[in-house]
Parts: C-alpha cells; sequence; structure tokens
C-alpha cells in the first residue's frame, strides 16, 4: 500500500520517522513563492499540534512591514519564531525541511540562522549559515537594515 502523500510527492515518511523518533519539538520551516512560514510542532498521535506559527505578514506585529521570501525576511520570521518559542518556553527544537533538501546558504539556512540568533537550542553547523552579506542584503536592491529591525523585537519584548 502506498500512501496518497507519498505517492504526490507530499510526504517523505523515512524522514519523517527519523524526526519523529527523537521525540522533540520541530522547527518546521516552508518557504512559498509569495512568503515564508516558520511553525514550531509537537508530534501527537491524533495528528501534528501547532505550538505557534510566524509568517512573513505577522512580522507587522513587530513593525516590521516588509514581506516576502527574501534571505532577510527569511532570518528575520526564524529570529521571530525564536522570540515567541522562548515566551512560551521552549527550548531545543530540530529542523524539520518536509520534502525540501536543506542548501547550505540558502533560505531555510537563513530561518535557522534567525532562530539560533534568538537564542533557541537546536543542532546546527556554523558553516551552513549564508554569508553575513547576503544576510545584510547587499544583493537586494532595497535592503531592511537588520540592526535597527532588531531593536524592534527587543522593544516589543519589552512591553510583553
Amino acid at each position: 500500500m502506498v500512501f496518497k502523500r507519498k505517492k504526490n510527492g507530499l510526504t517523505d515518511y523515512s524522514k519523517r520517522l527519523k524526526l519523529l523518533k527523537s521525540g522533540e519539538k520541530r522547527f518546521v520551516v516552508r518557504v512559498t513563492n509569495k512568503g515564508v512560514i516558520g511553525q514550531i510542532i509537537e508530534y501527537g498521535e491524533n495528528g501534528d499540534h501547532v505550538l505557534l506559527t510566524v509568517t512573513d505578514k505577522s512580522l507587522e506585529k513587530y513593525g516590521i512591514k516588509a514581506r516576502g521570501n527574501n534571505m532577510q525576511i527569511c532570518y528575520l520570521v526564524g529570529y521571530a519564531t525564536g522570540i515567541e518559542a522562548h515566551n512560551k518556553d521552549i527550548d531545543y527544537l530540530v529542523l524539520d525541511t518536509g520534502r525540501f533538501d536543506f542548501i547550505p546558504g540558502g533560505r531555510i539556512a537563513a530561518c535557522l540562522k534567525g532562530i539560533v540568533d534568538s537564542g533557541m537550542d537546536i543542532n546546527h553547523g556554523e558553516d551552513i549559515f549564508p554569508s553575513n552579506d547576503r544576510l545584510e542584503g547587499k544583493h537586494l536592491k532595497n535592503p531592511i537594515k537588520l540592526k535597527d529591525t532588531l531593536k524592534k523585537f527587543k522593544k516589543v519584548e519589552e512591553k510583553a
């Protein structure tokens, strides 16, 4: 018997089984055509439980009006996910890329860098992150000033 999600290429069950055997909460990153989604998900017998979700649209809560799926937005979504995870007393996560391959220096790696920079404990190697030039948006026409933007996160944390 072949599962419908496997036949349609939606789920890699061998990869999913390895992640579930760890028993840890998962940091799930999905880069779409128009944005990026970062979720923290916990396994449940009757289905996975989404503990929190941060998208490029939800960055407006922090005063960031930019949207999209570029390197900087991916980093900020990862950073915001890490902050919200700390607020829910989540300490350790494993990265779940789903059916997508992890590309060192790519957008998923930028999300991972963001969540690591927020202080979350997640397995990673330092050589997989994008370069600082890419994170600062030197390749973009209208880059976001990350240092100023990260201060907005701290202001929102202080108000909470």
